[in-house]
């Protein structure tokens, strides 16, 4: 095999990791690609990111702009903090729009246009340049001054078959302006990656991308969330968790510190599990799930709290009011808080976040609540595939996973916005209960794959030392309801001086 057959449609970069796992290695060599998307959907600073790659590595880079002018290129990539010098900005402009005052027209309309001088021009500057990485920006008013489809197709193939003679990877960008024919050129492109911007109700737009095709690769499909921020493009790849995947041993369970509550679980709560804690709001889920990872905390393990519905500051505050030091933890880098505004992020940059706090050896991960995590996504059943995959995922990394649901209603009977008990290994629900004339709560365990549990209810209550679990409870009546009523004996029940809201 020659040195040029082996590097034929070899992978190159995209300037983005995340991009590149997604198309399974990158662009490939010497072929032509094509970015569609709407404006305002991130092409351009996609190409940028291209370009500003390949100069990285010693590329020659050229940057074709049909449709804007070399002083706005620059001024975008300023925006991001980025630099084009050492790119080659070339601004294909025909000689009708031209500003000699001898060529000057008052009304101009693209139709009048010639399209094989234009298109003599792009060919000329690669001529001329040689370069190896080429963005040709855009399509779109190439399409405008074909004056047909038949004539259009012809011209890009022209194209296409030039910039292969010349040895260049190329970028093709298109707007979707025309949506007629929006599949002409993805039969005759080696890859076809599209952006796509969506407005939602309320809160910010979201964007993903998808890649329609690419040749020769196992690139991974379906749609990948991304943002555009200050430095370009940050690409959320879809989390695929692998079932196959090699476990570690995990078999030991996890003491939560209180030995009544582990007694309920049977033992603790165990690695490589995903532990559901459900009930009503004020109910103190949250505090108990920070409980479950307190004495891992304390080892020095690291753990990740994702909150969707409470601040950091009002996060200490709780902690301390049950003697939680949670201070230390945050100061350390042991314990992690991650506040989240679902209006304003999405599935995968979350999915991304906890992949990453993972990776940097977090051994356990809260989610507090789902019933906050459901307005990042789009609907029910994407929460509950999301919710699915991620789970999965962190399973198979030996995380021990406590995910929060809140359930409507207080007073009453309660439900929960959705069934998501067939995910959890293990399902702890916290319940009101009636006694002695005053409102108390209570815990029980309802699930349990891993081993044996409890089938019984203890008290559950708060005070200045921490959580605090009773011993059995027997004499309720409408146990299996969502407001119990205690009628056993009282000295069973808690202190009823000293208790704390969770």
């Amino acid at each position: 095999m020659t040195a040029a057959a082996a590097t034929d449609a070899a992978a190159v970069t995209s300037g983005l990791p995340s991009l590149d796992y997604i198309l399974d290695g990158g662009f490939a060599n010497n072929r032509c690609h094509l970015i569609e998307g709407e404006p305002g959907s991130g092409k351009t600073t996609l190409a940028m990111q291209f370009l500003i790659a390949g100069r990285q590595r010693g590329e020659k880079c050229l940057y074709i702009t049909i449709s804007e002018s070399p002083f706005e290129l620059r001024q975008v990539a300023a925006s991001h903090g980025l630099s084009l010098d050492g790119i080659e900005l070339f601004e294909c402009i025909p000689p009708e729009l031209s500003l000699d005052p001898e060529q000057y027209q008052s009304v101009v309309h693209a139709s009048e246009l010639e399209l094989g001088e234009s298109v003599r021009s792009i060919m000329a500057v690669v001529t001329a340049h040689q370069p190896t990485l080429v963005v040709l920006d855009s399509l779109s008013e190439v399409r405008l001054l074909a004056h047909g489809a038949l004539r259009y197709r012809r011209q890009v193939l022209a194209l296409k078959h030039f910039f292969f003679q010349q040895g260049c990877t190329v970028l093709l960008l298109d707007d979707l302006t025309v949506r007629e024919d929006d599949l002409t050129l993805h039969s005759i492109a080696h890859g076809v990656v599209r952006l796509e911007q969506l407005a939602m109700e309320y809160g910010a737009e979201r964007r993903r991308l998808r890649i329609f095709k690419m040749r020769g690769r196992a690139f991974h499909g379906g749609y990948h969330d991304f943002i555009i921020a200050p430095g370009g493009l940050s690409v959320f790849p879809r989390l695929i968790s692998s079932i196959s995947e090699d476990r570690p041993d995990v078999d030991r369970p996890v003491s939560t510190g209180i030995a009544a509550l582990d007694t309920l679980t049977g033992g603790g709560l165990d690695m490589g599990t995903t532990t559901l804690i459900q009930g009503a709001s004020g109910a103190g889920k949250s505090t108990l799930a920070l409980q479950c990872i307190r004495e891992r905390l304390e080892r020095g393990e690291k753990a990740l709290f994702v909150s969707f519905e409470e601040s950091l500051r009002n996060f200490r505050r709780r902690a301390a009011g049950v003697g939680m030091a949670v201070d230390d933890h945050l100061d350390s880098g042991a314990l992690t808080f991650v506040e989240i505004d679902p209006a304003e992020t999405s599935a995968g940059k979350i999915s991304d976040m906890v992949r990453r706090s993972i990776d940097h050896g977090t051994c356990s991960v809260i989610l507090d609540s789902l019933s906050g995590y459901r307005h990042a996504l789009r609907d029910e059943t994407y929460l509950l595939l999301h919710m699915h995959e991620l789970l999965t995922y962190l399973n198979n990394k030996g995380v021990l996973t406590i995910v929060v649901l809140g359930q409507s209603g207080v007073i009453g009977e309660s439900e929960s916005p959705f069934d998501m008990s067939y995910l959890a290994d293990a399902v702890l629900l916290v319940r009101y209960f009636e006694a002695a004339g005053e409102m108390r709560c209570a815990v029980s365990v309802i699930k349990k794959r891993t081993g044996s549990h409890e089938r019984i209810m203890r008290e559950l209550f708060f005070d200045g030392h921490g959580v605090q679990v009773g011993p059995r409870l027997v004499g309720f009546e409408d146990i299996l309801s969502s407001r119990p009523v205690y009628v056993g004996s009282a000295a069973l029940l808690g202190p009823r001086d000293g208790a704390l809201a969770a």
